[in-house]
């Protein structure tokens, strides 16, 4: 009985034109898409963006452990490998994600006294407002047999999808600082 009210009142109030809009559902489906396609796919994108950053951070862990065993094995030190030569088989085995890879990779291979020395810093200024350049100089002395070294490499990240302050980005520029580290004694070699 109720609808039949309301369908009455509506045939009262509204002309004989607009009572036919009203109960029109064409295109219903393609207003509610447009209502929900925006958050719909930002949610999406969200998605693939950070799995396309934790992506390149694994891979960026497991390209320093690989080639950090030149290092520790003394095949770096036999080679009189180089920094320029580190970076790039560092970049070999990240499989074409990172652009600009051995310019913009920073690689620092230092000795330590003993595994308490170990002091992790990213080489970036947390502070700054814009970006800039790293803020330590690459250091690279592999060291010798039984030698304690500290690996630490960086990569910024560019991030594509940024919706004001919720982005993965945790520097200026939109990008966002990936980095890998290994601390190890070197093997006893001559």
């Amino acid at each position: 009985m109720a609808t039949n009210l309301v369908s009455l009142i509506g045939r009262a109030l509204l002309p004989k034109r607009r009572r036919g809009f009203a109960r029109d559902e064409r295109g219903v489906t393609a207003v509610e898409f447009g209502l929900l396609a925006v958050p719909f796919f930002s949610i999406v994108g969200a998605i693939l963006e950070t799995s396309i950053v934790f992506l390149s951070g694994q891979i960026l862990e497991s390209a320093v452990h690989d080639v950090s065993r030149l290092i520790r094995t003394g095949q770096a030190q036999a080679a009189n490998v180089t920094e320029a030569s580190f970076k790039a088989t560092i970049c070999g085995r990240l499989y074409g994600l990172f652009a600009d890879c051995e310019e913009e990779l920073f690689v620092e291979v230092q000795v330590l006294n003993n595994f308490n020395a170990t002091s992790i810093t990213p080489p970036v200024d947390w502070t700054a407002d814009e970006e800039e350049n790293w803020t330590r100089t690459p250091v690279y002395a592999p060291g010798q047999g039984s030698n304690i070294v500290l690996v630490q490499v960086y990569y910024k990240w560019p991030v594509v999808l940024g919706l004001g302050d919720v982005s993965m980005a945790n520097l200026p520029g939109n990008k966002r600082l990936l980095g890998a580290a290994a601390v190890f004694r070197n093997e006893p070699f001559s």
